[in-house]
């Protein structure tokens, strides 16, 4: 494996978005200020660049076991403006792990600029839990701004875990993710977010249970601070004999604005569908049992928001 250098800046962004200091072993892409800069794959795992706009191509062999998949973005630089499109192909009976989180520390006055636009293909029985961990940091005036896309095709018998998380320090987000899903195919999003100051997050889910026997799990757990505010939109269909339940809970405190709009629709006499929605603040008997422990009102604040987060 080539040698690599990263500064503390880029290892702290790494850590804060993948739990890991610096490059791994194993399948492994890393992009930085809107470039790819290290490539490395297995014998079960190929990744090859794209040749008609920047992104990855990522190839995934049948029945592999027990790997995962780094494919990391850190940006250091203001006033990066960056798209990428990654795809993933994963073949039958595959069990893998992809980690995708993405990092921005911006310094500078100049807004900075990531969007990643990532498609699945499972084949029949595969697997994939799938990470996605965005955060943002620097004492520039220059926005940090991500909006992904994922697109989700399931194949029969393919089950995919989707979990994704907004860390803090994003000033804005756009999240959009949509799946179609085939025979006893299943998909599990859990989301969680964060937000503060004047941010603004939004997510939109749509999901199509096409097949007989499919089957969704949406939830959402978010927190609005401050003057931020969110916007939460899901929309299932079931197509056939399905099952889908969309959840979303949030607790705002100071300004903090959110907004839920999940939306089931059922196009088969055999779908079953759920949605529940709840926002509200943290309960004040909540806080005062913790500081009958010995804990801070500010400290057990942070406890129960730490705790509905995880």
């Amino acid at each position: 494996m080539e040698k690599i250098d990263l500064n503390k800046v880029e290892s702290s962004l790494l850590m804060s978005i993948a739990d890991i200091p610096g490059i791994t072993p194993g399948a492994f892409s890393l992009r930085k200020n809107g470039k790819p800069v290290y490539v490395n794959t297995t014998p079960n795992i190929n990744i090859l660049p794209k040749k008609d706009k920047p992104g990855i191509d990522i190839y995934v062999r049948a029945d592999t076991k027990d790997e995962d998949v780094h494919i990391p973005v850190v940006i250091t630089e203001s006033g990066v403006s960056d798209t990428v499109y990654n795809d993933f192909y994963i073949g039958k009976n595959a069990d893998v792990v992809i980690n995708a989180g993405c990092g921005i520390h911006n310094d500078g006055c100049t807004d900075t600029h990531h969007n990643g636009i990532h498609r699945f293909f499972l084949e029949e029985g595969a697997h994939v839990v799938y990470i996605e961990k965005h955060y943002g940091e620097g004492e520039g005036t220059g926005k940090r701004i991500l909006d992904p896309v994922t697109e989700v095709t399931l194949g029969k018998g393919a089950t995919m875990e989707m979990q994704t998380t907004q860390i803090k320090g994003v000033t804005s987000t756009i999240r959009t993710s949509e799946a179609v899903l085939g025979d006893d195919s299943s998909l599990v999003i859990s989301e969680k977010i964060m937000t503060h100051d004047d941010q603004l997050a939004e997510t939109h889910f749509t999901v199509n249970l096409d097949g007989k026997g499919s089957s969704c799990q949406v939830t959402s757990r978010s927190v609005a601070t401050e003057n931020s505010r969110q916007k939460f939109v899901s929309k299932v269909f079931g197509n056939n004999e399905c099952f889908g339940h969309v959840e979303c809970d949030a607790i705002i405190k100071d300004n903090g604005k959110v907004s839920s709009c999940p939306e089931v629709t059922s196009n088969c006499i055999d779908a079953m569908l759920i949605h529940e929605a709840a926002i509200g603040k943290i309960a004040g008997e909540q806080i005062t049992k913790l500081m009958t422990l010995g804990l801070t009102a500010e400290e057990a604040e942070a406890e129960i928001i730490n705790g509905f987060l995880k």
